[in-house]
C-alpha cells in the first residue's frame, strides 16, 4: 500500500506543473477596464484614408459663350415734318426769307390752332430778316434769316457753310432728325430761300453716321412760278433725289454778303438747345 500513495503523489505533482503552462499571460484587471484584448492602437482603414473632394461636384461647368451678333445693316429711314397747311407763298418776289420763317413756324407747331399765313406778318418777318443783315443787295441774308427764327422761339438757328454736297445733305438730314426741326437751305448760290422739311436715307442718323441721303422734301415758297436760270420750282412737299436739287442748290461765295464763312453750300441750321 505505500506504492500508492507515492504515485498519487507523483500524479498530483505533474498535474500542478501542466496546469501552470496553460495559464494566459494577461492581466484580467485590463480586461475588465473597458478593452478588448482584440482591440489594436493601429489606425483604422476609414481613419487611414484621407477624403480627397471630387472634383466633378466643386467646379461649376462654364457654359459656352453665345456668338456675338451680326453687325447692324442700314435700312430704309424716312422722315417728314410736312402736313398739309404748312406751305405759304412768298408774296412778293422778295419776300422768300419770310415765306420760309413762316413755312418753319408751320412745321415745328403741329397744333393746327397758330398757322402763319398772313401778307401783313410776311411783311413784317421780312422787315426783321433785313434789319439783322448786312449785304451790298439791302436784303434778308442767311444770318437775318437765323436770328429772327431765333428771336420769334423757333431756335437756335445758325448759318454753316459746308464744303461737300453729301456732306450738307447729311448735316441738314442730321439735324432735322435731332431736332424735329427744319432746315433753311440758300438756294441759287444765295439768292433764294427753300425750306427742308424732310429726307430719305439709307441708315437711320441716330445708329448710322455714315448713312445715305438718297431724297429730301422742299418747300419753295415761290412755287408755282420758279426761275428761267436755275428751273421750275417743285410742288410743296416733293422728294427730290440729290441730283434734283442739286440743279439749284450749289455753293455760295462768301464775296457776295462780306460773310467769314468759307466757300460752301449754306444751311440755316437748328441746333440743339
Amino acid at each position: 500500500m505505500t506504492g500508492a500513495p507515492a504515485r498519487l503523489l507523483t500524479w498530483l505533482a505533474v498535474m500542478a506543473t501542466l496546469l501552470t503552462a496553460c495559464t494566459p499571460a494577461v492581466d484580467l484587471t485590463e480586461t475588465d477596464a473597458g478593452q478588448s484584448p482584440a482591440s489594436s492602437s493601429a489606425p483604422s482603414t476609414t481613419d487611414a484614408v484621407e477624403a480627397v473632394p471630387s472634383t466633378s461636384a466643386t467646379q461649376n461647368p462654364v457654359p459656352p459663350q453665345p456668338a456675338p451678333p451680326p453687325p447692324a445693316v442700314p435700312q430704309a429711314f424716312a422722315l417728314n415734318l410736312y402736313q398739309e397747311g404748312d406751305f405759304v407763298p412768298q408774296y412778293t418776289f422778295d419776300w422768300c426769307v419770310a415765306a420760309s420763317i413762316q413755312m418753319a413756324h408751320n412745321l415745328i407747331d403741329d397744333t393746327g390752332g397758330g398757322t402763319w399765313t398772313s401778307s401783313a406778318q410776311q411783311s413784317e418777318l421780312w422787315e426783321m430778316a433785313r434789319a439783322r443783315s448786312s449785304n451790298s443787295f439791302n436784303g434778308a441774308n442767311p444770318r437775318g434769316w437765323a436770328q429772327v427764327l431765333t428771336e420769334v422761339g423757333m431756335g437756335p438757328y445758325s448759318v454753316v457753310s459746308i464744303a461737300g454736297y453729301e456732306d450738307a445733305l447729311q448735316t441738314a438730314s442730321r439735324a432735322i432728325a435731332e431736332t424735329g426741326r427744319p432746315v433753311g437751305l440758300v438756294m441759287w448760290s444765295g439768292r433764294h430761300a427753300w425750306v427742308m422739311s424732310g429726307f430719305e436715307s439709307v441708315g437711320d442718323p441716330a445708329q448710322f453716321p455714315e448713312f445715305q441721303v438718297t431724297g429730301v422734301r422742299v418747300l419753295d415758297p415761290l412755287y408755282p412760278y420758279g426761275s428761267g436760270q436755275w428751273g421750275p420750282s417743285p410742288e410743296p412737299n416733293s422728294l427730290l433725289t440729290p441730283e434734283q436739287l442739286a440743279a439749284q442748290f450749289v455753293v455760295r461765295e462768301p464775296r457776295r454778303w462780306s460773310s467769314d464763312l468759307p466757300t460752301g453750300y449754306l444751311l440755316v441750321l437748328p441746333v440743339a438747345a
